[in-house]
């Protein structure tokens, strides 16, 4: 059975909690992502999305003034690298979420996205089982905002 460590991003780029927002917005277009984790201290304390910035910063007409803490979803939903594949697919279906952050001893060890499943022929059928699953109960599910 194929584990979430033979297909996760390692490269992951984090956030610390004390970083502009600014700062956050140039690193997900530069690395053409929509969420970041944030880490202090080594550890995994949270996610920021690009919707988390929209509807908490800018929406409240604070651009230049929010923190990635003020902003960041706190609630997490974390996978090990020994997950199977269809242990993942079936959390993040049932947490409605589009990305999974993937932790190994209180440490952030990479991020694993319907995306990188949905490329390999093996799980296509169940990334697309995951995928049709929350795009029917919430089309607009990124990272559950939630503080």
């Amino acid at each position: 059975m194929s584990k979430v460590r033979e297909i996760m991003s390692t490269d992951v780029v984090s956030v610390s909690p004390k970083e502009n927002i600014f700062q956050v917005a140039t690193l997900m277009r530069d690395h053409d992502v929509g969420l970041l984790p944030v880490v202090e201290n080594g550890q995994l304390i949270g996610v920021v999305s690009d919707r988390d910035i929209v509807i908490r910063c800018i929406a409240e007409k604070r651009p230049n003034s929010c923190t990635v803490r003020e902003i960041m979803s706190d609630r997490l939903v974390v996978g090990n690298p020994e997950m199977s594949i269809d242990e993942v697919a079936e959390l993040m279906a049932d947490e409605q979420i589009r990305r999974l952050p993937i932790v190994e001893n209180n440490r952030l060890v990479g991020m694993v996205s319907i995306g990188d499943m949905a490329v390999r022929e093996p799980f296509i059928d169940e990334m697309s089982a995951a995928m049709k699953e929350i795009s029917e109960t919430n089309p607009y599910a990124s990272n559950r905002i939630q503080h």
